[in-house]
């Protein structure tokens, strides 16, 4: 994050929904990624759930304690057009899926991950594929136990490491972007909607 941004997000009110889901999930908003995490505070779970529903955002409530709500957010087709690669189907399987629907898999997902937060069992490496990551990146990941990676960013990198590199900048991009639309009066369902009808640019190329 530039600094010009990083002086503008410290006057942000953090918060805000608008304000935490540019820094959380840009670039799902901008069409760069299939799906992100959004971590709220408990106290604006309702807040939050109307807000996505008016945005019409899909949402799946992946844990939930005393101090705070995790959402994962995401694009429903894309989201299920991935879990029907076949490379995506044999990850899961191998972690002991058994039905592969966008349902099957959250409903499944949600159990182990929240098992793992309450140190229940150990972390779901399958994660990566629910993020849409590179199924090679989250094989890297499994094989090397999180170690001896090209490129540790958004998520650690095991192959093709200039263009994820370039991709996380982009990422980085669109939350900037964001940013400064928020700080110039422009509402997150104003850009949620520009998006979605093209009428801007994704946030490179």
């Amino acid at each position: 994050m530039s600094h010009e941004v990083f002086a503008i997000v410290q006057g942000m009110d953090l918060k805000n929904i608008e304000t935490q889901l540019a820094l959380q999930c840009a670039p799902l908003i901008t069409g760069l990624k299939i799906s992100n995490l959004l971590n709220v505070a408990i106290q604006t779970e309702v807040m939050v759930r109307t807000f996505l529903k008016k945005a019409e955002i899909s949402y799946y409530c992946l844990l939930r304690t005393d101090s705070k709500v995790i959402f994962l957010l995401f694009n429903r087709k894309q989201l299920e057009q991935y879990l029907l690669q076949n490379e995506a189907r044999e990850l899961l399987a191998e972690e002991g899926y058994t039905e592969f629907s966008l349902g099957k898999v959250l409903r499944t997902f949600q159990k182990r991950y929240k098992d793992h937060m309450h140190e229940k069992n150990d972390f779901p490496h399958e994660m990566g594929v629910i993020l849409g990551y590179p199924i090679g990146d989250v094989k890297g990941f499994i094989e090397h136990k999180g170690k001896n990676f090209l490129h540790s960013g958004y998520w650690k990198v095991y192959e093709n490491e200039q263009e994820t590199v370039l991709l996380f900048q982009k990422f980085e991009h669109a939350k900037e972007t964001l940013i400064r639309m928020l700080s110039s009066g422009i509402s997150m369902q104003q850009i949620i909607k520009s998006y979605r009808e093209n009428k801007i640019q994704y946030a490179i190329g």
